[in-house]
């Protein structure tokens, strides 16, 4: 028999900012007998309910202070919460008039959404809240005694009769981590690493395991995917409607893919079909329908998008469905997929994992990479085509066709990894060479790759040419135009090679390394 059947008059505290599932949760626990102490916000909308509740000020014999910044930092409140459930402790509270508290049901003023929507630092500031952490670490360092909720989705618990040690301690971490990830988000958000230019000191990452795999990179590697704080992610976030579970090296794939159709939709204004294969794309193209997007992307490259990772920036339908019939992919990720289209995949291609990534999520801000001992870390790359100046440097200016290729071109190549050159021609690209050693075999991958597709194609490069080489190879190739950051100490001569072969060329002044 629990000891709420047996008649023992137990107390909860409730004060949440999310107030998901609350109403069902306390209505529940009175039923069953507790009494509910509560404050504020949550204190009046139980009581609208018609849900009994007792104010915390009327147990500490106190009133809220200070436009309600002191209400629970009370021996009432915390002498409740942190006594052990044994006779010294228990004798000294009945001794000052005081009883316990065994359940504590708190969550966080929204901090981290106040900052998301662009507050000034007096609101900022004014969001960090105090009592609730100082209740919540209370209560978990006092879980053999104290139930401890900062998740609706353990509500239920409370209401199933005795909670076993084992889940009193994992609700204890969890509540840990909760008020952790909340300290990490006001530390980085005062020091201005929410944001702002500078990195901070100290650098804190609360973590979150989202979702198991079944190993990393490979089999002998463990994995996990983690989320960081409360960031949302398009792949982290995305719904499964068909396939298999996602695996590391999906995930990895599925996110680059997503960001670079990100970048292209919002500078074309067709249907945007990118292939990736080892986080670097191998096809990309612009098309009127998705359908026709993907035959382009795929035709790019057919040999390397085979068991690759496809994102498109419009709803795939059915007829999108069914052209890519005949090819080997492991991941398609779409801002939506119809039913029809949905159970094609289902039917006709069960391995494929087919993802519609979660709307309105963006990447955080950090880049991080993994170091022996820690972490190099550095603001995300975010600048865009119209962020840049280009300037033609050559005689011949691009033509209005060039131009487009060469702004598509730039963000495709910009995605891939260093060092690297891509073709496009007329909204696809014709050829690809990233990751290369020295930027002249990343051309010269990029031009085999193209064969006779580089007859009127043009050439980006995320980084500046040393040497006139790349603009000889290009013009050898048929390429009419290219891109480049410019800022060379041989710049002159690069600029005289391609007035000699007729070639035009634009400066962008930004390079996009990409390691």
């Amino acid at each position: 028999m629990t000891q709420q059947e047996a008649g023992v008059s137990r107390r909860a505290l409730i004060s949440v900012s999310d107030k998901t599932g609350i109403e069902a949760f306390a209505r529940d626990l009175a039923a069953r007998g507790w009494e509910l102490l509560s404050t504020g916000g949550t204190l009046a909308a139980l009581r609208a309910a018609g849900i009994p509740a007792t104010a915390v000020s009327d147990v500490t014999g106190f009133p809220e202070i200070l436009d309600g910044r002191v209400k629970t930092l009370h021996p009432a409140v915390h002498g409740g919460i942190l006594a052990r459930r044994e006779e010294g402790h228990l004798a000294e509270l009945a001794a000052h008039g005081l009883g316990t508290i065994d359940l504590v049901c708190v969550n966080l003023y929204p901090f981290r959404e106040t900052v998301a929507r662009g507050a000034t630092l007096e609101e900022a500031v004014e969001n960090i809240d105090i009592g609730g952490p100082a209740m919540i670490r209370a209560a978990a360092k006092n879980h053999a005694g104290v139930l401890v909720l900062v998740d609706p989705a353990d509500y239920p618990l409370a209401l199933e009769g005795e909670v076993s040690p084992a889940e009193r301690r994992r609700l204890a971490a969890k509540a840990y981590r909760h008020t952790s990830a909340y300290d990490a988000a006001i530390s980085a958000y005062l020091e201005g690493g929410a944001g702002g230019s500078a990195l901070p000191a100290a650098l804190t990452l609360p973590l979150s395991r989202v979702a198991e795999v079944r190993y990393g990179e490979n089999p002998h590697q463990p994995g996990a995917v983690y989320r960081l704080g409360a960031e949302r992610g398009p792949v982290l976030d995305a719904r499964v409607v068909a396939g298999k579970p996602m695996s590391f090296n999906n995930y990895a794939d599925a996110d680059a893919a997503w960001a670079l159709a990100q970048e292209l939709a919002g500078q074309e204004q067709g249907a945007v079909c990118v292939a990736v294969k080892h986080a670097n794309p191998c096809g990309v193209a612009v098309a009127d329908t998705v359908a026709a997007a993907w035959e382009r992307a795929r035709d790019a490259d057919s040999l390397s998008v085979f068991g690759g990772v496809v994102a498109v920036t419009r709803p795939v339908d059915l007829e999108a469905a069914q052209a890519t019939r005949g090819t080997f992919l492991e991941v398609l990720i779409a801002p939506e997929v119809t039913p029809e289209a949905a159970a094609w995949f289902a039917a006709k291609k069960p391995d494929l994992r087919v993802l519609v990534a979660a709307a309105g999520a963006r990447p955080g801000t950090l880049d991080l990479r993994p170091l022996a001992g820690g972490f190099a870390a550095q603001r995300r790359d975010t600048r865009t085509w119209a962020d840049l100046c280009p300037e033609g440097v050559t005689s011949r200016q691009p033509t209005e066709a060039e131009w487009a290729d060469l702004r598509f071109a730039w963000a495709v190549v910009k995605h891939a990894r260093s060092n690297a050159v891509v073709l496009a021609r007329a909204g696809v690209t014709v050829g690809v060479g990233a990751g290369a050693v020295s930027r002249i075999w990343a051309a010269e991958r990029s031009v085999a790759n193209a064969g006779e597709r580089a007859h009127g194609a043009v050439l980006a490069s995320e980084a500046f040419f040393p040497f006139d080489d790349v603009v000889r190879l290009a013009a050898g190739a048929g390429v009419t135009a290219v891109l480049q950051p410019g800022g060379a100490k041989r710049d002159p001569e690069v600029i005289a090679a391609a007035d000699e072969l007729g070639l035009s060329m634009v400066f962008t002044g930004s390079r996009h390394f990409r390691h």
